[in-house]
């Protein structure tokens, strides 16, 4: 999921008209102008105009941010409690002598930041607050001599209970570290990929005319530590067959698409509230995962309320990916896997992974066969038209996807090369989901309007995946359930920022590090969200998604502030819901590939 935005100041005399008009304007429609030519977008139609007046050096804002200010704010530090007082284990800390955090809380709460308000989000939903003294808004739950309180009859009614799966244990991790985890499955795949069989990828199913036939040839087995005489049995080698593996019934319904950064499991949350049906975690590059970095394994973690699940793997190699995959399958509770064959960005590209398996036919297929072996969910894969603009080459490559034994295929309707500059080509998705029959082929691109999904689903795709719509304005699950429009409230949309602050602190935490993890986190969507315009005002329905409206004033103060493209007045958003931010505090969104002014 590319994400993008607005640079970080405007002119002031726009700054402070914003800020400063406290009062009421009158309504005024929107009348959105011409947004783009035909097979332009605005921001390039923009960026052309500024070419002749501005230097060059302008062209290097655009894209990824990747030179973008650090915002950890490392001078905490240094005032930091340390976690083995904040646990109660005062008298053995973790790091010995080599600790560099307090442990005289005295000490600490005379350099902790004030506190952010009265009321705790964890100590009321689950009767306790493991951040303790910690916590920004401790004052909700700490007693004489810095003691934390503890509800004892709520905390007994979560007791046992996790409301978050798929958590990297220090077992596994250690595992991974020392390369002590076993692979069989992958390895027994992968040494059969190295036998001399010219181009040709071995193929593990049986033909479900003959179901009594094992579902793997006797050679199988050679080089196995384990010798067998006859028939190879059960006890042998244990695959399901295609007719056995869990079924992925997920047509007609509405897909969270996996954005990376964006679609947290805070986020996620948010959007399953508003009738998404099915959630996918973001991109993990399987490296990582098999390298048991936390970091990574975080973006696998699954909320008890996402009933259907599955987590997008990113890798170059069938090595990698198919141990990677077996690892997920023994280890995590997931619905399916899908790996992406969609991401445009360079870092992905130059490595062979992304796009770029889309010309790699021979790694492609040694990958799809190799992790539809060792899991026993269902392989989804998401894939763009192509590399290049004008050369479209998904046609030909979903018939082999769904041959090598894929259960699913989306299709983002742009090339590497238009990444999101381009209106989607849902004519072309249309073709290919006829050739995908009987496979089911889901649709991405361009959805911010129940009319939009309308005419995609008319396409006759097996359903709709949503991205950036669900970042604009997340309550479009709902829209197209009900099949309206919503004219949303600026007193709705704020509640729902609240929330999502509520279900980050939850996440990440109600000490210092978790609320500007929180914060970070609200400002990327920010970058999004303030892209919408509101219904009320529109001049036209509806908004479509390549649309740039000229600065407009909102019905009331908080309307208008969510409408700016100012950042600092995203800041002044996450202030009015998390606290002032820390001394110094600068924020670029993550991605600019999509900014306009």
């Amino acid at each position: 999921g590319a994400s993008g935005n607005e640079e970080a100041s405007q002119e002031d005399e726009e700054e402070d008209s914003v800020s400063n008009d406290q009062t009421e304007p009158p309504a005024k429609r929107v009348r959105l102008d011409d947004p783009a030519k035909e097979g332009e977008s605005q921001e390039e139609a923009e960026e052309a105009g500024r070419e002749e007046k501005e230097p060059v050096e302008r062209k290097r804002a655009r894209g990824q941010n990747k030179s973008r200010p650090c915002m950890k704010p490392n001078h905490y530090e240094k005032s930091r409690l340390c976690p083995s007082v904040t646990q109660g284990c005062a008298e053995k800390c973790y790091f010995g002598s080599r600790c560099r955090f307090l442990h005289d809380i005295d000490e600490y709460m005379a350099v902790k930041p004030a506190d952010l308000g009265q009321n705790c989000v964890l100590f009321e939903t689950f009767g306790k607050c493991i951040y303790g003294v910690t916590c920004r808004f401790a004052q909700a739950h700490l007693g004489d001599g810095y003691q934390n309180i503890i509800n004892m009859d709520l905390a007994k009614q979560w007791e046992g209970k996790s409301l978050v799966r798929n958590n990297l244990s220090k077992d596994l991790q250690n595992q991974l570290r020392k390369k002590k985890f076993s692979f069989e499955k992958a390895d027994e795949y992968l040494r059969r990929l190295a036998k001399p069989h010219g181009n040709e990828v071995p193929n593990c199913t049986a033909p479900e005319e003959d179901p009594g036939d094992s579902s793997c040839p006797m050679d199988a087995l050679e080089g196995s530590p384990i010798k067998t005489v006859g028939p190879v049995t059960d006890e042998d080698i244990i695959k399901l067959r295609p007719c056995e593996k869990k079924k992925l019934e997920i047509q007609g319904k509405l897909y969270l698409a996996p954005l990376t950064t964006c679609g947290n499991l805070p986020f996620r949350r948010i959007c399953k509230r508003f009738g998404a049906d099915v959630t996918c975690g973001e991109m993990a590059v399987c490296t990582n995962l098999l390298q048991g970095q936390s970091s990574e394994w975080a973006l696998l973690k699954r909320h008890h309320t996402e009933d259907i699940f599955g987590v997008q793997l990113e890798g170059a190699f069938p090595d990698t990916m198919t141990k990677c995959a077996e690892l997920l399958n023994k280890t995590i509770e997931v619905d399916f896997v899908d790996i992406n064959v969609g991401c445009p960005i360079d870092l992905i590209y130059k490595k062979g992974g992304g796009c770029a398996l889309m010309t790699r036919s021979n790694k492609f297929e040694q990958i799809v066969r190799g992790m539809n072996l060792v899991l026993d969910v269902p392989l989804t894969v998401k894939i763009r038209t192509g590399v290049q603009e004008k050369i479209n080459v998904a046609h030909k490559i979903i018939p082999k996807i769904r041959e090598w034994g894929a259960s699913m295929v989306t299709l983002h309707g742009r090339s590497r090369e238009q990444r999101y500059t381009k209106v989607a080509d849902w004519d072309y998705i249309a073709e290919c989901a006829k050739i995908a029959s009987p496979m089911p082929l889901f649709g991405n691109g361009d959805i911010l309007s129940y009319e939009d999904a309308n005419r995609a689903v008319q396409m006759g795709v097996s359903g709709i995946m949503i991205a950036r719509g669900a970042l604009i304005k997340p309550w479009i699950f709902t829209e197209i359930k009900e099949q309206r429009h919503w004219d949303i409230s600026s007193s709705e949309r704020f509640d729902i920022l609240k929330d999502f602050t509520n279900y980050g602190l939850e996440h990440w935490g109600s000490d210092t590090q978790g609320v500007e993890k929180t914060r970070k986190f609200l400002l990327e969507w920010l970058s999004f969200l303030c892209r919408y315009i509101p219904v009320g005002l529109l001049e036209h329905l509806p908004q479509k998604i390549n649309e740039r409206p000229p600065y407009y004033m909102g019905r009331d103060y908080v309307e208008t502030l969510m409408a700016s493209q100012n950042v600092d007045d995203w800041i002044k958003i996450s202030e009015l819901l998390l606290g002032p931010v820390p001394t110094s505090f600068t924020f670029l969104p993550k991605h600019k590939a999509n900014s306009y002014r």
